[in-house]
Parts: structure tokens; sequence; C-alpha cells
């Protein structure tokens, strides 16, 4: 498991990737209604109560367009805002600030949004032994913005991809077949002996999967939409020697009954796949000039 750091070159070349998109060859509405020597003072405004993410990529947006603007920020990332509280200054020409608005709000608002649901599950956990993860179900081309969003809002990033952890699924078991002493012991053997350096984790459909990946000494057993008398269970035979990781089926209503079983991990794919994007907005003041 890994915790992702953004790399300022993913950024800028996502946010300029963006622009490219949404400018094409000009700002033509802003081009002809506003004079070139205009300047303004305006702000990204919570509408709605949050966790903040991705400042950085309205930071960037905004000075892509201008390097000139001046920009204060008014909230780190990971930090609160309710209606009404200004998240970020942006002061400079009133033409780049308004080219600029859409890019920075769409991620701004869809990372925010993120982390405020990862937040919610984190928060109904509390008091729990257990701790929420992220899964891979993921925008693509957005994996490490999301699952940079899914630290800021308090959850812990799973793996990041399928190079950096071996998880055993039940397909993989099912391709290997009838195989001795069991498939979950022989697929545990052989990723160790290839990639010795790597956690090695095994999904479980069953009880009988759970003691196999224990006594194959896998890392980490991933119980797969297991009803919480299996889950209280899985967590009994583990009995410390492996992690237990509970999944499927998890939302907000129930994340907190599963945490109560004793499980280590909660793996929740609805705080990336299914998280909406809060309100955010830009307001302007009265132009400079």
């Amino acid at each position: 498991m890994v915790d992702l750091i953004l790399n300022p070159q993913e950024v800028a070349d996502a946010v300029r990737s963006a622009l490219a998109e949404d400018l094409g060859t000009g700002d033509v509405t802003t081009l002809a209604i506003i004079d070139p020597e205009s300047q303004s003072l305006a702000r990204l405004v919570a509408r709605e109560s949050m966790v903040v993410a991705g400042l950085a990529f309205a930071r960037e947006a905004f000075l892509a367009v201008d390097s000139s603007l001046q920009l204060v920020e008014c909230v780190a990332d990971g930090g609160k805002r309710i209606a009404g509280q200004d998240l970020l200054i942006i002061r400079g020409s009133t033409r780049a600030i308004l080219s600029a608005e859409r890019v920075a709000l769409n991620f701004i608002q869809r990372l925010s949004g993120v982390a405020t649901e990862t937040q919610a599950f984190v928060h109904a956990v509390l008091g729990t032994h257990s701790k929420i993860l992220d899964t891979r179900k993921t925008t693509p081309g957005w994996r490490n913005f999301e699952k940079y969003a899914v630290l800021c809002g308090g959850g812990k990033n799973h793996r990041k991809g399928l190079h950096d952890m071996v998880l055993i699924k039940d397909n993989h078991l099912s391709a290997l077949g009838d195989v001795r002493p069991n498939a979950v012991e022989v697929a545990v053997l052989r990723a160790k002996e290839a990639y010795p350096h790597l956690k090695i984790e095994v999904e479980a459909d069953n009880l009988e999967q759970v003691a196999q990946a224990v006594a194959a000494q896998a890392d980490i057993v991933l119980l797969d939409n297991m009803s919480l008398e299996q889950l209280r269970e899985a967590v009994r035979i583990a009995d410390d020697r492996i992690l237990t990781e509970a999944s499927g089926g998890v939302n907000i209503n129930n994340v907190r009954r599963i945490a109560e079983t004793g499980v280590d991990f909660i793996s929740v794919g609805a705080i990336t796949h299914s998280a909406g994007s809060v309100d955010i907005g830009l307001d302007f003041d009265q132009p400079l000039i």
C-alpha cells in the first residue's frame, strides 16, 4: 500500500491538456467582450461544506493562462470549508481569469468531491480499528489525482496499479484449476518466488480460502462480499497472523457495522467511482479597472 504525493509535472501536463481542450483557438466570448487592459479580483468560493483537494490544479490553470496573476490560497488541501468561505483569491487580468475558470473548477470540484466523500466514510468508522482504502475504480488518467484526493479526505491508498502489489483474485485462482495442495497456496508460492519484495494479498470468497491464505502466509486476505458473521469469523481465523480487508457492497449505511467486525481495512470503490463534484463557484468583485 502506498500513499501518493502529487507530481507537479503530472499536474501541469493534465492542466495544459485540459486548457488546450477547452480554449482551442481562443476564448472568443471573452476576447470579444472584455477589454484587454481590464483587471479584476475574483474568488473561488465554497457553495457547500466540503473537504478541499486539488488547489494545485486550480492554481496551475490560472497561472498557465497568465503567469502574472496573483493568487492567495485561503485553505490547504485537506482543510474544510463551509458555504460562503473562500478557497482561492485571484487578482489580475480579467480575460485570463475568465478563460481559466472552467478548467480550474473542473479539477477542484471533482477532487474535492472525492475528498469529501472519503471523509464521510472515515468519520463513519471513527473509534474502530478499521481504515478506509480506495480501489482501482478511478477515472482513466486521473488515478494519481483521485488517490491523492482520498488522502486529503483521511483515507488510505491501496495499490496504485497492477505493478506494485500482488493481488490474487478469484479469476486467477480459477485459471489455475485443480492444483495441489490448493490454488491459494500454489498462487502465493509462485508470487513469492517471482516478486519476493512485494506484498501479497489473496481474495477469499469463503472461509476455507481465508484459512488457506493464512496457511500460505500471504500478507493480506481480501474478504469479498462476506456477511457480517463471516467477517467476524474470518478475523478470528486470521488471528493477527494476516491482515484482513473487507470489500464488496460497502456503503455509508453499513460501513460502521463492517468495521465493528474487527477487519483491518475496508476498501470502498464508491469514494472514487461514485463521488460527485462539490459546488464551488467563481465570484467576481467589482473590476479594478
